[in-house]
């Protein structure tokens, strides 16, 4: 099956448990509850200048934010020699905390429907090209080699090389690292899957369902630089299951950082005024892990300082949640 396939099979059943958080969430949450949020302390974090594969990074004010390479020469001329880039793919020394800030772009989702399939999917696929052209130019410029993820949206339900979508009694959209494809139900993320509340039961605005498609793309990022095979073979060598739902906890919580951080790179065109910002933080800080289920997500309070560090701060390395202290992990 492979590393990549393995690692697709627990993403697929990974996303059957997420629905369980949101449910939990929104049992959790008065409907009536006013949608606003009070600012949380956001870390500040700069990465090691290390490229070695086990560093010991810490968590500290800023740092200069420079990492030392060791490229390789190809001759080009007899007078000309062209770097190579040598890719770091460990999880806390990442590459891809080098290519800092994703660019402002237009990317207007105008006023469709969550509740219209036809509507929902044309604004994934819109919205999925800005994040295109948002990741695709930083990654590339680190030597990163880009290519955008597929899509495969549905109605109701399908099947896809990760599973079925939705899974039995979920309603979240999942990323298969197997073939590079998002996929997602627009009537189970609206309205629910069973029992399972959809996104559009918790705010209805769409941008609460595009920012969720938004860390999965984080996924798809995760996945091209080299960090879920670095995550999966430190799942496999951790001994424990508290070990393991650990560095879970930490793949989501990035992802969702590199949600936050697209969302705000559109925030002035999609547009997302002071108002649905504040919905969006608050949407936030009802999903996540509960007593009684697995702690594979991370702390509602976890989730809705990782959606802000990515917002606020604006960085990818501001999203190394492997440096992180346990307590925004947890």
């Amino acid at each position: 099956m492979g590393v990549v396939g393995v690692v697709g099979a627990v993403l697929g059943s990974m996303a059957a448990l997420f629905v369980l958080l949101v449910i939990g969430a929104a049992l959790l949450k008065s409907s009536s509850r006013p949608e606003t949020t009070t600012p949380v302390a956001i870390p500040t974090y700069e990465p090691s200048e290390s490229t070695t594969d086990e560093p010991s990074p810490t968590w500290t004010p800023t740092r200069s934010h420079s990492q030392s390479e060791e490229p390789t020469q190809q001759e080009t001329t007899p007078t000309q020699q062209q770097p190579k880039v040598t890719l770091n793919t460990s999880l806390k020394n990442n590459t891809v905390y080098r290519a800092g800030a994703l660019p402002r772009l237009s990317c207007p989702a105008g006023n469709a429907s969550i509740f219209n399939h036809s509507q929902l999917k044309a604004l994934i696929l819109k919205t999925g090209k800005c994040m295109d052209q948002a990741w695709g130019p930083i990654l590339e410029k680190q030597g990163i080699d880009f290519s955008p993820p597929s899509y495969a949206i549905a109605a109701k339900r399908g099947r896809g090389a990760c599973g079925d979508y939705p899974s039995a009694g979920s309603m979240v959209p999942y990323y298969c690292p197997r073939n590079n494809t998002i996929y997602a139900s627009t009537s189970a993320m609206a309205r629910g899957n069973g029992n399972a509340r959809g996104y559009g039961q918790i705010i209805s605005w769409h941008g609460g369902i595009i920012s969720m498609l938004a860390h999965e793309y984080g996924h798809h990022v995760q996945n091209i630089t080299g960090m879920m095979d670095s995550w999966w073979r430190a799942s496999l060598d951790s001994s424990s299951q508290s070990g393991k739902l650990a560095l879970s906890r930490k793949l989501e919580l990035q992802a969702t950082c590199f949600g936050g951080m697209w969302m705000r790179s559109v925030a002035s065109s999609y547009p997302v005024n002071t108002s649905m910002r504040a919905r969006l933080f608050w949407f936030y800080g009802q999903v996540g892990d509960y007593p009684g289920w697995p702690r594979d997500h991370g702390k509602p309070v976890n989730n809705n300082l990782w959606f802000r560090q990515g917002w606020e701060k604006g960085k990818t390395f501001q999203c190394n949640t492997w440096v992180a202290p346990s307590s925004t992990t947890s």
